[in-house]
């Protein structure tokens, strides 16, 4: 039984495609190379894959991870190529090896944050971001999973920041908590709009650059 992580990226109109689409996705992509993927035991067995720290709707990564296992030995040559000959659009392998070290050695994330404005960067707005998120605290609301409204502070899952301004937006180049608990880079635009409204941005995007273990080396 051999066990693989794949590493693909996801963007363009793919950033639209739900976890449990991109779930089913994989399956056919694996089904139609003859993989025979290991299932789960009990009444509705069905193929174990797990995806670290699924994506958001809506968010592009370079850096998204598949674990699986398949019934008898590979290595995973090959197999990226052999994928992207049939994947959608905007998702592309980019390699496949064997596992080097368990998911929960994922400590961080490295993310490009960028605030659109459609009548150009408001004067000042690089400086008064980067005071905000890197202050003591940055106290947020956010719904838990019982739907009720908490406050948060975020700024303790955030590792670093660098705040550029480019025409027409402000680029947040962020190192976050990956996990335990982790932090969807969206918050930091969230906590913009919550304690500075004028430099609320018209657009935002969001894009996972690499994912990180705690010495901030690429995770293999």
């Amino acid at each position: 039984m051999g066990k693989l992580r794949l590493f693909f990226v996801k963007e363009g109109r793919a950033v639209y495609i739900s976890h449990l689409d991109l779930l089913r996705t994989f399956q056919r992509m694996f089904l139609r190379q003859g993989l025979v993927l290991r299932h789960s035991q009990g009444y509705h067995p069905h193929p174990i894959l797990s995806f670290a720290l699924p994506l958001s709707v809506g968010q592009a990564s370079e850096c998204e991870i598949l674990d699986f296992e398949v019934n008898g030995e590979m290595d995973g040559t090959g197999l990226p190529e052999a994928l992207n000959r049939f994947m959608p659009e905007g998702i592309r392998v980019v390699d496949c090896r064997a596992p080097l070290r368990p998911v929960r050695d994922l400590a961080a994330l490295r993310c490009r944050v960028e605030l659109l404005y459609d009548g150009g960067v408001p004067a000042g707005a690089a400086e008064q971001i980067r005071a905000l998120l890197l202050g003591d605290s940055v106290v947020i609301q956010k719904r838990t999973k019982r739907r009720a409204m908490a406050d948060l502070d975020i700024r303790p899952m955030l590792h670093s920041l660098d705040v550029t301004e480019e025409p027409g937006l402000l680029c947040l180049d962020a190192v976050v908590a990956a996990q335990n608990p982790g932090l969807n880079p969206a918050l930091l635009a969230g906590a913009v709009g919550s304690h500075l409204p004028e430099l609320t941005p018209d657009f935002i995007r969001i894009r996972r650059l690499a994912a990180l273990d705690s010495e901030g080396q690429i995770f293999r």
